[in-house]
C-alpha cells in the first residue's frame, strides 16, 4: 500500500538515517525520557520528501527487516484493577499518568488502581489505561539493570489492536500525548459504533481458522444481514475471535460443538470489534489521525491490519483508520517474527495473554513479562 498524498506546500528532500530517538523527537521535552533508544546506530539509509508538516519515506522501508528482539504490547482485555501500581515508585512513570489525567480529564490511575472492575472494563476507559501503563511499563524496565540496554536493542515492535497504538508510540511515530489522544478517540468512537446496533464477540476454542470460517458460514445461513459473523482476531491455532450480530453469535455458540470446537466464551467487550459494525468509527478515526503528526517510525512496527511493517506516515494513517474494521492477523504477525528468527521478545503491560500466544504457537519461544 503507497501514500497517495498531495504534494501541496513547500517541497524538500532530505537524506536520513536512522539513529538516535531523541525525548524532544517523541515531544516529551525533557520531562519524561524518550521510550526510543539512544544507540541505534543500524543506520538504514532512505530518501525522505517533506511535504508541509508531513514526511513522505519509501513505505517498504523496513520490508527486509530481521528481528531479533521485540517488545509486544497487549490490547484490550488485558486490563485488571490494581494495574499501574507497581510503577508509581518512578518519577518518570508518574508524569505519564499525570499527563494523561490532563488530557483524559479524569484520574485514570484512581481507576487503574481502585476500579470498580465496571468501570475499567469499558472501552473508553481500558483502552487508555492499558496504553498508558504499557508505556508505564517500559520506564519500570528501564529502571532495572541492563534495562536500558534492553531497550535499545529492540528492533522491531508491535501490539494486539490497540497496542499497535502504544508500539507506535515506542517507536516514536508519535509522541505520547498524541498516541493517547487517538486512543482516547478511538475508544469513543468503538463504544459508539457499538451502541449503535446489537453485537458482540466470542472466542472459538480448538478449531483451526477454516473450521471457524466454516462454523461462520454455518451461522450466517441462519441469520439475517444485520447479524452476520466473521472471524475478527486470528489470534493464534487453536483461538478464533468471531464477531458479529449478536444473534450470530449466538449462532455460533450453538453450534460450536457440532464442527468440534473444545469451547466457545462470549467475551466482554462492547461490540463486534474488527469488522463492519465499527465502520462509524472509520470516518472519526481518518478525522483525527490527518489532523495528527505523524512520522516514520525508528525501527520496524508491524500492523495488525496486514502484518506488515509500514514507514510512510500517510500509509500508517490510512492502515490505523482501517485497522478498526478489519481482521487482526495476529498470528501471521507472530509467526513472521519467528520464522525470521525472532531471539527473544518482552510483553510489557497488564496481563500475560500475549506470552500465552506466543508459547502457544513455539513452547521454546524466550518472552518476559514487564507488568505495572
Amino acid at each position: 500500500m503507497s501514500s497517495s498524498l498531495a504534494l501541496s506546500g513547500p517541497l524538500t528532500l532530505s537524506r536520513s538515517s536512522k539513529t538516535s530517538n531523541s525525548s524532544s523527537f517523541l515531544g516529551f521535552g525533557n520531562a519524561i525520557p524518550s521510550f526510543g533508544t539512544r544507540n541505534v546506530a543500524r543506520s538504514r539509509v532512505f530518501m525522505s520528501i517533506s511535504v508541509g508538516s508531513e514526511t513522505v519515506v519509501n513505505d517498504a522501508l523496513f520490508s527486509d527487516y530481521k528481528p531479533s528482539l521485540a517488545f509486544l504490547f497487549p490490547g484490550q482485555g488485558a486490563q485488571a484493577v490494581g494495574m499501574g501500581k507497581e510503577a508509581q515508585t518512578l518519577p518518570a512513570a508518574v508524569d505519564l499518568y499525570k499527563k494523561a489525567n490532563d488530557i483524559l480529564g479524569f484520574d485514570l490511575l484512581d481507576v487503574c488502581i481502585n476500579g470498580p472492575k465496571e468501570k475499567l472494563d469499558s472501552t473508553v476507559i481500558s483502552q487508555p489505561a492499558i496504553y498508558v501503563t504499557s508505556l508505564a511499563a517500559v520506564e519500570l524496565l528501564r529502571a532495572h539493570d541492563g534495562g536500558q540496554q534492553i531497550i535499545d536493542s529492540v528492533d522491531v515492535t508491535c501490539g494486539l489492536s490497540l497496542g499497535e497504538y502504544t508500539a507506535l508510540a515506542f517507536a516514536g511515530a508519535f509522541s505520547f500525548e498524541d498516541g493517547l489522544k487517538l486512543v482516547k478517540l478511538r475508544g469513543e468512537a468503538m463504544q459508539e459504533a457499538a451502541d449503535a446496533a446489537q453485537s458482540a464477540m466470542v472466542s472459538v476454542i480448538g478449531l483451526d481458522s477454516d473450521k471457524v470460517q466454516q462454523l461462520c458460514d454455518a451461522a450466517n445461513q441462519e441469520v439475517d444481514d444485520s447479524n452476520k459473523v466473521q472471524i475478527a482476531n486470528y489470534l493464534c491455532p487453536g483461538n478464533y475471535a468471531v464477531s458479529g450480530g449478536v444473534e450470530g453469535v449466538k449462532a455460533v455458540e450453538a453450534k460450536a460443538k457440532s464442527f468440534k470446537a473444545r469451547m466457545t466464551v462470549r467475551l466482554a467487550v462492547a461490540g463486534a470489534f474488527h469488522t463492519s459494525f465499527m465502520e462509524p468509527a472509520v470516518s472519526r478515526l481518518e478525522a483525527a489521525l490527518t489532523a495528527t503528526q505523524i512520522r516514520p517510525p525508528r525501527i520496524p512496527v508491524i500492523s495488525n491490519v496486514d502484518a506488515q511493517p509500514h514507514a510512510d506516515p500517510g500509509t500508517i494513517k490510512k492502515i490505523l483508520a482501517r485497522q478498526v474494521n478489519s481482521p487482526v492477523q495476529w498470528e501471521t504477525t507472530v509467526k513472521t517474527l519467528l520464522t525470521k528468527g525472532l531471539k527473544k521478545s518482552y510483553e510489557l503491560g497488564p496481563g500475560k495473554v500475549i506470552a500465552g500466544i506466543v508459547k502457544r504457537m513455539d513452547r521454546g519461544a524466550d518472552i518476559e513479562n514487564i507488568g505495572a
